[in-house]
């Protein structure tokens, strides 16, 4: 999401005639999109703005803005910590940043600093220009805000309570991006499985992709984040009908131990959570299921943590994303008893990591000699003289092709498995 409202941001700056520039030094003007779902990405922030500070000493002119969740929970503190630091605005104001930028250039030698952090209640109903990163995959948000409320995360403290986009909005949005050249869109939320709640025409997210599925010239779709509780017969259903709707589902479990996941107010068990990943593959044969695990949560026992070894181990996710807790202001979690200490979670983390390497190679493994369908989304970032793909399962498949290769759906023979990708020929 964070990469998405990045590019909006760049959205706006093309339409008033800013062009990209080639490093620091040569900037005008320089934005960080923050992130502050754990204390590692603050503390990257922090480093890459004291590195600013020098930029700025440098070149006087430059100014600086800093955006996304740390700018919404830091608000005008920012600038007291951070002085050289020009302009401040949340996620739900990304639409100030026009006037801003309006601002600047009618009074370039005025330095002022400027903060919005506000509500703004009807930001998910506004269209804002957007300069996407890619030319084949296209990420449209249909919602925004969360109102799940779990005890680790700030996302209902920035971004705020839950707001669905209007569907026809929606709808546009996708139906225009074939003509920009792209093949696939991802639609993104907190929470995509609850999408519609006080949409005026009582559209659920089964039926917003089936209205996106009709659309000609896109030829994928794929959703993230999806919450296990919302997670619903309907959209399973839509999944296994619609055949543009790739095969592959992100359902975080964050926990295998009943008593966290109660805890962290998940709203489900652990087996509730199992039976709809039956429910899944039973559907879908084919399916490929990633999640998130936090381990090291507040009175996370050894026993607590055995229970998501356990639960990693039966459910053999094709991939996941795994984190040490980490504490957030502005949390429930912060006034919980019982922290875990750090030792204690990276070892914890290290346990799972190597576990999940062994089945994702095993899954990965399997597939070798099979033939699967790619996206050719262009060159390998780890080999410029291969092409790079992705299969409906999301799998990344590398492969030796040619540049009208790309953009393309492509028969691939996989010949070998490797730990986070395969390797493949075209089948002719």
């Amino acid at each position: 999401m964070n990469v998405h409202d990045s590019e909006k941001i760049a959205g706006i700056f093309s339409e008033l005639g800013y062009q990209q520039a080639a490093g620091f030094k040569e900037s005008d003007v320089i934005v960080l999109n923050t992130c502050s779902v754990r204390a590692k990405a603050e503390q990257k922030f922090s480093s890459e703005l004291g590195r600013l500070k020098l930029v700025k000493a440098y070149k006087p002119e430059l100014r600086i803005a800093v955006a996304g969740c740390i700018a919404q929970q830091m608000g005008k503190s920012l600038f007291k910590r951070f002085p050289y630091v020009d302009f401040v605005f949340g996620p739900n104001n990304i639409d100030s940043l026009e006037q801003w930028i309006i601002d600047r250039q009618q009074n370039p030698n005025i330095r002022t600093q400027t903060t919005v952090i506000k509500e703004n209640t009807d930001y998910h109903s506004k269209l804002l220009p957007v300069k996407r990163a890619g030319r084949i995959r296209a990420w449209v948000s249909i919602m925004y805000g969360c109102d799940n409320f779990c005890a680790y995360c700030v996302v209902p403290s920035t971004r705020g309570r839950e707001r669905s986009r209007p569907s026809q909005d929606i709808f546009n949005e996708v139906k225009s991006l074939p003509e920009q050249g792209f093949k696939e869109v991802t639609l993104l939320g907190q929470n995509v499985n609850s999408y519609g709640k006080n949409v005026y025409n009582n559209i659920d997210f089964p039926d917003l992709l089936k209205k996106i599925h009709d659309i000609n010239g896109i030829e994928r779709i794929r959703f993230v984040t999806s919450h296990p509780r919302d997670l619903s017969e309907k959209l399973i259903s839509a999944m296994k009908d619609l055949p543009k709707i790739c095969g592959h589902m992100h359902l975080p479990l964050q926990s295998g131990s009943d008593s966290i996941l109660s805890v962290m107010n998940r709203g489900y068990t652990y087996s509730e959570y199992k039976e709809k990943i039956e429910m899944l593959r039973n559907v879908i044969k084919e399916i490929s299921v990633t999640s998130d695990i936090i381990v090291g949560f507040p009175g996370e026992t050894d026993d607590d943590f055995k229970c998501t070894v356990e639960a990693i181990s039966e459910l053999k996710f094709d991939g996941i994303f795994s984190f040490k807790y980490s504490r957030r202001p502005q949390t429930r979690a912060l006034e919980l008893p019982d922290h875990i200490d750090e030792i204690i979670k990276s070892r914890r983390l290290a346990e799972i990591l190597d576990l999940q390497v062994s089945i994702t190679f095993n899954i990965n493994k399997a597939l070798e000699g099979a033939i699967l369908e790619i996206l050719v989304e262009g060159v390998s970032s780890n080999d410029n003289s291969k092409l790079t793909g992705r299969t409906t399962t999301n799998k990344i498949v590398n492969f030796s092709g040619d540049e009208n290769d790309i953009g393309r759906l492509m028969k691939i023979r996989i010949l070998r498995a490797q730990q986070h990708s395969l390797f493949g020929e075209k089948v002719e």
